[in-house]
């Protein structure tokens, strides 16, 4: 389920939410602020440098299924979200929580970046989000640049 801002509010004053995660794109030089879990995505395929593929891409983003499929077929990718989506869990045991998030004891961000925040960085939020969710653990999504235009190399 993605949400404005304004909608999150709600959500931690009940306690349901229990995970934030971010994506973003580094050439844009607004990363989001804050402590966080980062998942640096960087070194997965960039859909838009693969000449095969460049065409179709350029004008979808990461919650695309194709773009999506891409993505997590890239070596590691599939390791890259089992692992950090397992590292969220362990952060939101009681005790770990509490040590790591400081006056936030309530959820766990997560911050996924990639170079232009569309595609890489999306897809890998998009899945970390599904395995939490599968989880139980209760997961937001905002994808800060993804209606952004392409970067250039």
């Amino acid at each position: 389920m993605e949400t404005s801002p304004q909608d999150l509010s709600s959500l931690y004053s009940d306690n349901h939410l229990q995970c934030v995660i971010t994506s973003y794109g580094a050439g844009h030089h607004d990363a989001p602020p804050g402590t966080a879990l980062l998942v640096d995505t960087r070194i997965l395929r960039n859909p838009p440098e693969d000449p095969e593929v460049r065409e179709r891409m350029l004008h979808s983003n990461g919650l695309d299924p194709e773009v999506r499929r891409y993505v997590m077929a890239t070596p590691g990718a599939k390791e890259l979200v089992a692992q950090n989506a397992e590292k969220v869990r362990i952060l939101l045991q009681h005790d770990n929580l509490k040590q790591w998030a400081g006056a936030q004891p309530f959820r766990v961000d997560v911050h996924v970046v990639c170079g232009g925040g569309r595609h890489r960085s999306v897809a890998v939020a998009a899945e970390i989000a599904a395995h939490l969710r599968a989880a139980g653990i209760g997961c937001e999504v905002e994808h800060r640049h993804i209606d952004r235009p392409i970067l250039p190399h």
